[in-house]
């Protein structure tokens, strides 16, 4: 079982991973599937650091979120990745108001101006009560860190996290989240779906998306677990699978 073995990076931890409601990866690295639209939240701890992966789907969401990493690890999360931009990953972000804030290049636009409305729009579409979306959009404030290519994030005491600019693909601002370790960790946002066929909305780019996904394979290697934006983990296998169908479904060669 993960975890059985913990690194120098891993902090004491206050309660368990099964008694907050998530589910143990690696040593210092797990998710929580959220109810509702099944959206993945992921956290991973180091030694000075937490990292804490998309944030849920409202301000009261992200708040739960954010209790529960300080009862797991008795500190508040320091960095917040947003894997993409859809309403279900991003408006929780404005309750991790102390945590630096990372997105691809661009993100930051995306969540701005009409984007913002775009944004509450697709929100109540889906079923987010209006007052919640309202609320949420309103404290939206977008990443101050942009990603283009890599970014290498120190959380002390050996533990990195990498995230990689490997969109577009589901979005136009696609980010992926690397945990060495053993087993490494990928989280993959909404380029990988488990519970459900992938989802290709009006701000997909269909023709790129099989490449963001060979370099979500490389990123992480054969070895690694793979987290979908929604549903169960998966192994490298599946996400290959999952490239080859995309592939043939929107007529893309190679």
């Amino acid at each position: 079982m993960p975890g059985d073995v913990v690194p120098a990076s891993v902090p004491v931890m206050t309660v368990t991973w099964e008694e907050s409601g998530w589910e143990q990866l690696a040593p210092g690295v797990g998710r929580r599937r959220l109810p509702g639209w099944d959206c993945t939240a992921g956290l991973v701890l180091g030694a000075e650091g937490v990292l804490a992966v998309d944030a849920g789907s409202s301000l009261a969401e992200g708040a739960r979120l954010r209790t529960e990493a300080r009862e797991l690890t008795g500190r508040r999360v320091t960095h917040l990745a947003l894997t993409h931009p859809h309403f279900d990953h991003v408006l929780g972000a404005p309750a991790f108001a102390h945590a630096e804030v990372y997105g691809a290049v661009g993100l930051d636009v995306a969540l701005a101006g009409r984007g913002r409305e775009e944004l509450r729009a697709d929100a109540v579409r889906w079923g987010l009560d209006p007052a919640a979306a309202d609320e949420a959009v309103a404290a939206l404030v977008p990443p101050r860190h942009a990603v283009s290519g890599e970014w290498t994030l120190d959380l002390g005491g050996g533990r990195q996290a990498l995230l990689a600019d490997v969109g577009p693909g589901h979005t136009a601002y696609d980010l992926a989240v690397l945990v060495p370790g053993d087993p490494g960790v990928v989280f993959c946002g909404d380029l990988v779906e488990e519970s459900d066929e992938p989802q290709a909305g009006p701000d997909a780019e269909p023709s790129r998306w099989p490449a963001a996904l060979d370099r979500l394979l490389r990123l992480g290697g054969e070895d690694a677990v793979y987290v979908p934006g929604h549903g169960a983990v998966v192994d490298a296998a599946f996400v290959r699978a999952q490239r080859d169908a995309l592939a043939a479904r929107f007529g893309v060669s190679g």
